[in-house]
Order: structure tokens, then C-alpha cells, then sequence
């Protein structure tokens, strides 16, 4: 079972090297970096290292089909630049996925922070994956490539690509929730606030489901380089 994984990157110098090390230490067999244009060294590191370097348009949706539409793998893992999965996890992909009824999941988290907040944070989040089955970006989407391309692959919204993706593949296959862990970079949290950016995340979502377009959401959700 070959497993690819996609990292989207803007502006993320300081962080590509490591991450793409660390997705080969993670038992990937083909990592690919998807640039969404990144005005930074971003790309030149990419392309001194071991890795498939694609361009695209900025977004992370676009550049996450951008990068499965060219990935060779039978199962398509997607990995944000700051979150990084531990030595042989992949092999937990692999080990779930011989049961072919199962066809995506993602990881528990472990952000790299100190304090009671960040747990309850782990916490919620791996609950809201088995209770609601909608695991997010950050915890290491993984898809059999079959079945990503049948959902019609994310979809190209500014916003919670992750979010309507998932939503559509619940409804046909459960995810499942593997140990991991994904190591995940505290920094929104950090920046904004652990209660002020999980406010808004969960303030984002509901709007969305009231009706508020994605495009005017998006100008609520700051860039991670801004």
C-alpha cells in the first residue's frame, strides 16, 4: 500500500525542510509539496530536498488537489507545514486501511504546549472526531485515493475545505481516529489565544451552516504569515 503525503506551503521557510524530513520519518513513501506561491524561500528549500515540488494557486483546497491529482499513492495523506506526524505512523495507516471497509480517517493530536487548555483542546478535538466523525486539516487527514476522487476531492472554497469534505465522506464510511500522534504547532493558538481562536473556529463553522457565504467568512480568518 503506497501512501502519499501532500504538504500545502506559503511561506513556510522556516518550517518546510523539517516538515518534509519528518513526513519521510513518518513512513511515507512519496511526499509532495504544493507552493501557493510563497514569496519566501519557501520553494527553494523544497527543492533542495526530497520531495515532489508543484506550484499552484494559492488556497489550501486548490493546492491540496493540486498535489493528489499528481501523487502516486493508493492513499493520500494531507499534512499542514507545522504539524508533523511521529516515526512509523504511517505504518498505522497501512495497518488500518487492510480492512477494506474502512476508507479515511486522521490522527490524535498532541500540540507541542504546556498547559491544562491545550489538552482540553486534544481532548475535543479527538472527541469531535468519533462523536461527529469530522476530523479537520490539522489532525492528518488521511483518504484511500479511490475514494477521495469519488467525493469529487476538496471542494475549491476559500475556507473549511476540510470541514465539507468530510462531511461529504461520513455519510458513506465513518472515520476512524488512529494514535498517532500528530505533533501539532501551537502558533494560532499562541498568536490569537487558545479561547479566542476556538471561539472564532467554532463561530466560523456555525455562521457557515447558517448560511454566510465562505468568501465573506474568509476575511475573518487571518493567514498564518499575516
Amino acid at each position: 500500500m503506497i501512501v502519499s503525503i501532500i504538504i500545502p506551503a506559503l511561506n513556510e521557510a522556516g518550517r518546510i525542510g523539517t516538515a518534509i524530513e519528518r513526513a519521510w520519518s513518518a513512513g511515507a513513501d512519496q511526499v509532495i509539496v504544493v507552493d501557493g506561491g510563497s514569496d519566501d524561500e519557501t520553494c527553494q528549500i523544497a527543492s533542495q530536498s526530497r520531495c515532489l515540488l508543484l506550484n499552484s494557486q494559492p488556497g489550501r483546497a486548490t493546492q491540496q488537489n493540486a498535489g493528489a491529482e499528481q501523487a502516486d499513492g493508493d492513499v493520500l495523506l494531507f499534512l499542514h507545514a507545522d504539524n508533523w506526524l511521529a516515526a512509523g505512523a504511517v505504518e498505522q495507516v497501512r495497518e488500518l486501511l487492510d480492512d477494506t471497509a474502512v476508507q479515511h480517517g486522521a490522527f490524535r493530536q498532541s500540540i507541542q504546549a504546556r498547559g491544562f487548555r491545550y489538552r482540553l483542546l486534544e481532548w475535543g478535538n479527538a472527541r469531535r472526531v468519533r462523536r461527529s466523525g469530522l476530523p479537520y486539516g490539522d489532525q492528518g487527514i488521511f483518504v484511500r485515493r479511490a475514494t477521495f476522487f469519488e467525493a469529487g476531492c476538496f471542494p475549491d472554497v476559500p475556507l473549511m475545505e476540510d470541514l465539507i469534505l468530510m462531511r461529504d465522506l461520513r455519510a458513506s464510511s465513518w472515520p476512524r481516529l488512529l494514535n498517532g500522534p500528530i505533533q501539532v504547532d501551537p502558533r494560532r493558538w499562541q498568536r490569537h489565544g487558545v479561547l479566542r481562536q476556538t471561539l472564532r473556529n467554532w463561530w466560523l463553522v456555525r455562521s457557515y451552516d447558517r448560511g454566510v457565504s465562505l468568501d465573506q467568512l474568509a476575511t475573518c480568518y487571518r493567514r498564518h504569515d499575516r
